[in-house]
């Protein structure tokens, strides 16, 4: 009985399953829903994939059945989904009418215009999710959505104010979210009568003025964001209030007075984050007592005092940054014992004394910075910090000062990956024992006092790819062995621990979506910098063999020889700096070929012939090349003249040979008096630049320029990414401003033309600026009409120019700022990156990229050629959207031209094969090179790993292998490949083979991709 009882009641649920799935289908949508989709459709402006608003039968269409629609059982639309569907146009005030609607969410699409009015008086409405579009006007006065719980307009261009009485009909409210537009006006009083809210999320607005009281009176809230406004005033101690809260950013405001004592109330509160903002005082007891505080943010305030935590009892603290602040006394001895402490930043205080001999036993620690304050004894302080066994960050700049590097009893920091011991003008040599930080990747010991030899033993370091040694007595030749290092070979830095920070350098964001393009190691760029020491001896010609080396400065020393013409093998170099030396010779007409070389000096040297006009060579001052009298050409006041006996030489040069005779007779006479005065010259230059402090010449330049420049106005473009509304001027003293007189803690890489600098600008925005390299005093018509012309490239998948300054002989471009990174980093880098970038969204960014690089071939006026597509130049932002990047580097081209002339440029792996046949760059190209992008993305392999065995090093011969033997099925990522993608992925394999056919006139236009990858899902 018990198995027939059991067959019987699984027959009846399966018969009831049937029943109910045939019912769903056979419902048919109510007319009047239908009419408001069907206008809601006329109002975009493309199709939404699985709309059919014409049936083939005399019936009405059944939008029941279309994608992103759930009905109730009488056919009523209850759901409306369609987020990342790329919908552009307008939201139409008909949806008002799907007064049974529950659910509706568009965000992450491409919708402008106002929110309808209808929307808010939907009675039945729980989800409203507007987020990541371009959506503007204001929020209506008079919503009435009695049944709402999540209300998300993040990240659109909304202005106007919270209305003062939004709950007053939202009154089962879990979720606000309008972060990320252009509120004003004050925080509204009334938010407290939302007593179900949970999370609050205001920040990246201009609200001004106090937080009203009332928004402390929300038992359930467990987020409270409203960073990055106009707040003022002190921080009401009703925060206490809120006893649920788990997070609290109150970050880049003006809140002033002291922290209060509340935070004993606060019992859940995990991550509490006031940085730049104008508190005083002291830490809070209540604070220093947190048990739940993770993540403690308070830098770039007033507070002061001693450091006064209780690591006893705070068990969860891991992160504190507590720099910029005026704290005296010594460096806490306790903080050892907050046992979860992994991140600390205590630069820029007035702490004095010595290391604490607690930090022996500080085995959590990965990251201290103690720079710019008044640290002494540095022996004691490595030998204790060499204990801890997690270190991998050591920031010691400007502390010890006039004392000496030690030179032995040290033999920890096994862990250790950046060093930077800078400005404390140490002196001593470089010591043996840092022969055992086999893992360091970064080390600086610039600008200190040094001597000795350059140890060959440098050169062993398998992860060492950036070195400053500059503003030393360092003596000797360059150690060969330098010549060697394997990550200025090969590249392929590796990724830093997840905690690794680097606080000389930049200042990472908390938010793990936020800042992955810039907060990474390798966005320094692979460096080694020698110069402004005494050495001696030839430039190598395997300095040649560092491929991945971005910046070579060797200037100021006592170099000779030739420049070897092998340097033309280091193909990424971006700076390479070899003036005030004793180097004779030409310079080699090979340096034409190094595309990326944007800063060249050999000024005061021996040099003498012809300076290349080829390349990057036309581009750079006549600075880089004076104080060589032998040279002549285009840099030169001297023409070059052909002798029958020689090479070219200038016309000086030979005039003079012709007077030998008449010289040797008048030279005894005056021989004397010219030596003397060389030497009082070369004496006085060398005692003024060992003299000079580099401080004070820097702050004394500063103020004398921005004297000059502080009204210097900005040119800003009509676009997406500003604010057309926005008429407040922008000059150059505000670009200064937000990268604190482009300070390197700011940088966020090196870009081919020169380096980049993250920026928060006045109204909030975030941007990259950057900074190009060389004087262009000659060419600023052509510079600005390029510029105007590379504004005009504007599309949502483009990182766009948002204006540019420009001042004497600096130029500033401002681009949009990219959240998350680049494509490179979450295919290769990232740890967990491949496996959250699920098929989905990898498809979606392969069309969005298309669309960008076909915008460029075939849309923009005039043409832009992209010549280096790659996965690292494309960016995406915060939803993950595509946007190409340095298309600026490309020559814009006039319609009827048909390629670009000799300056190729490119990287290993997605160059096409026929550039190594032609000097010319195509359209075809930039196709090859989309479908090497193509392939990284289904594959989640790099086009070119030397570490790979033989057969598989080269991604597109190794997939061509494959196809041959039928095994494509095994070249797909794991991570996204299942049977439901398999077809969608065998087709987009199929579209990058067609790509990298090896005949250009066979590949697909950039159109034709756009169509292919929007299809790709269809009938499959």
């Amino acid at each position: 009985m018990g198995v027939l009882d059991f067959w019987v009641t699984f027959l009846f649920l399966v018969f009831s399953l049937q029943s109910q799935v045939s019912n769903s289908q056979n419902l048919t949508c109510n007319p009047n829903d239908l009419k408001a989709l069907r206008s809601f459709l006329i109002g975009l402006e493309s199709g939404i994939n699985g709309w059919v608003t014409n049936s083939t039968n005399s019936s009405s269409p059944n939008c029941c059945t279309w994608a992103g629609i759930r009905c109730d059982d009488s056919g009523r639309v209850v759901e409306l989904e369609l987020p990342r569907q790329r919908l552009t146009g307008q939201i139409s005030d008909s949806l008002g009418g799907l007064n049974q609607l529950k659910t509706l969410n568009f965000s992450t699409n491409f919708l402008r215009g106002s929110i309808p009015h209808s929307l808010f008086q939907l009675p039945n409405l729980e989800l409203l999710d507007l987020s990541n579009n371009d959506l503007s006007g204001s929020i209506p006065m008079n919503i009435n959505l009695p049944s709402l719980k999540v209300l998300d307009f993040d990240d659109n261009s909304l202005e106007g104010t919270i209305p003062s009485g939004v709950c007053n009909n939202l009154t089962r409210i879990q979720s606000i979210r309008v972060a990320c537009n252009y509120l004003t006006g004050s925080i509204p009083p009334g938010l407290g009568n939302c007593s179900s809210l949970v999370r609050l999320c205001l920040g990246s607005n201009f609200f001004a003025g106090d937080v009203p009281e009332d928004l402390f009176r929300l038992p359930e809230l467990t987020w409270l964001s409203i960073s990055e406004n106009r707040l003022s005033g002190p921080l009401s101690s009703g925060v206490g209030n809120l006893s649920k809260l788990a997070h609290l950013d109150i970050s880049a405001n003006g809140f002033s007075g002291e922290i209060p004592d509340v935070f004993a109330l606060l019992v859940k509160l995990e991550d509490f984050s006031a940085q730049s903002n104008r508190f005083s005082g002291r830490i809070p007891p209540s604070l220093s007592n947190s048990r739940t505080i993770s993540s403690l943010l308070l830098r770039n305030n007033s507070l002061s005092g001693s450091i006064d935590l209780n690591c006893k009892a705070m068990t969860s603290l891991v992160s504190l940054d507590l720099a910029t602040n005026d704290f005296n006394g010594s460096v806490p001895a306790n903080l050892p014992s907050c046992t979860q402490l992994k991140t600390i930043n205590l630069a820029r205080n007035n702490f004095s004394g010595q290391v604490p001999e607690s930090f022996r036993n500080f085995h959590s620690l990965s990251s201290l910075s103690f720079s710019n304050s008044s640290i002494y004894n540095l022996s004691s302080a490595l030998e204790i910090l060499q204990h801890c066994q997690s270190l991998t960050t050591l920031v010691l700049t400007l502390n010890f000062q006039n004392e000496m590097l030690p030179s032995d009893g040290i033999l920890g920091f096994k862990k250790l990956k950046a060093l930077v011991i800078a400005n404390c003008r140490l002196t001593g040599v470089i010591p043996q024992w840092f022969r055992g930080l086999n893992k360091l990747q970064l080390l600086d010991l610039s600008w200190n006092r040094l001597g000795g030899k350059i140890p060959p033993w440098l050169g062993d370091f398998n992860s060492l790819f950036y070195i400053d040694l500059s503003n030393n007595s360092l003596t000797g030749e360059i150690p060969k062995n330098l010549t060697g290092l394997p990550r200025l070979i090969l590249g392929n830095v590796p990724l830093q621990d997840p905690s690794l920070d680097f606080p000389f350098f930049v200042k990472r964001n908390k938010s793990a979506a936020n800042g992955l393009q810039y907060n990474q190691i390798r966005s320094f760029p692979p460096t080694l910098d020698l110069s402004e020491n005494n050495l001696t001896g030839p430039i190598w010609p395997e300095f040649g063999n560092l491929k991945k080396l971005h910046v070579l400065d060797l200037k100021f020393n006592s170099l000779s020889g030739i420049i070897p013409s092998n340097l033309s093998g280091m193909t990424s170099i971006e700076s390479l700096d070899l003036s005030h030396n004793n180097l004779s010779g030409t310079i080699p007409l090979s340096l034409v070929n190094l595309s990326f070389l944007s800063q060249f000096n050999v000024a005061y040297n021996h040099l003498f012939g012809e300076i290349p006009a080829g390349g990057q060579f036309p581009t750079f001052p006549n600075s880089s090349f004076e104080g060589n009298v032998g040279l002549c050409g285009e840099h030169s006041s001297s023409p070059c003249v052909i002798t029958n006996q020689g090479p070219q030489v200038s016309h000086t040069e030979s005039t003079r040979r012709k007077g030998v005779v008449i010289g040797m007779a008048v030279g005894i006479g005056f021989g004397t008096t010219f030596l003397l005065a060389v030497m009082f010259l070369i004496l006085w230059r060398a005692s003024s630049r060992r003299e000079v402090d580099p401080e004070k010449e820097e702050v004394d330049g500063t103020e004398k320029e921005l004297e000059e420049i502080g009204s210097k106005l900005v040119v800003l473009f009509g676009n997406k990414d500003n604010n057309s509304n926005n008429n407040k001027e922008l000059c150059l003293d505000d670009l200064l401003k937000a990268t604190n007189d482009f300070d390197q803690e700011n940088i966020i890489g090196c870009g081919g033309f020169g380096l980049v600098y993250r920026a928060t600008l006045p109204d909030s925005r975030k941007v990259a600026i950057k900074r190009l390299c060389g004087e262009y005093g000659q060419m600023e018509r052509e510079f600005q009409a390029e510029v105007e012309a590379l504004s005009r490239a504007q599309h949502t998948n483009l990182v766009l120019l948002q204006g540019y300054c420009t001042y004497k002989n600096d130029r500033l471009l401002i681009y949009s700022y990219m959240e998350n990174g680049s494509l490179d980093y979450w295919l290769h880098e990232k740890p967990d990156g491949p496996s959250s970038l699920d098929w989905d969204t990898r498809l979606h960014i392969a069309r969005g990229a298309a669309r960008g690089l076909s915008y460029l071939h075939q849309s923009c006026e005039p043409h832009i050629l992209h010549r280096d597509i790659k996965s690292s130049n494309i960016l995406l932002d915060e939803n993950f959207e595509a946007h190409l990047a340095d298309f600026g580097l490309a020559r814009l081209i006039l319609p009827y031209d048909t390629h670009v002339t000799t300056d190729l440029v490119g990287t290993l792996g997605y160059i096409p094969p026929e550039y190594g046949q032609a000097s010319v760059a195509t359209y075809k190209g930039d196709v090859y090179s989309f479908g090497v992008v193509l392939l990284e993305l289904i594959t989640g392999k790099r086009p070119m790993d030397i570490c790979k065995p033989k057969g598989t090093r080269d991604l597109i011969s190794w997939v061509l292998q494959m196809r041959r033997e039928k095994r494509e099925s095994e070249v797909f990522d794991p991570f996204i490949y299942d049977k439901q993608h398999s077809k969608e992925l065998m087709r987009v394999l199929e579209i990058a083979c067609r790509c990298l056919c090896e005949c250009p006139k066979l590949r697909p236009s950039t159109q034709q991709l756009v169509s292919w990858l929007d299809n790709v899902d269809l009938d499959v």
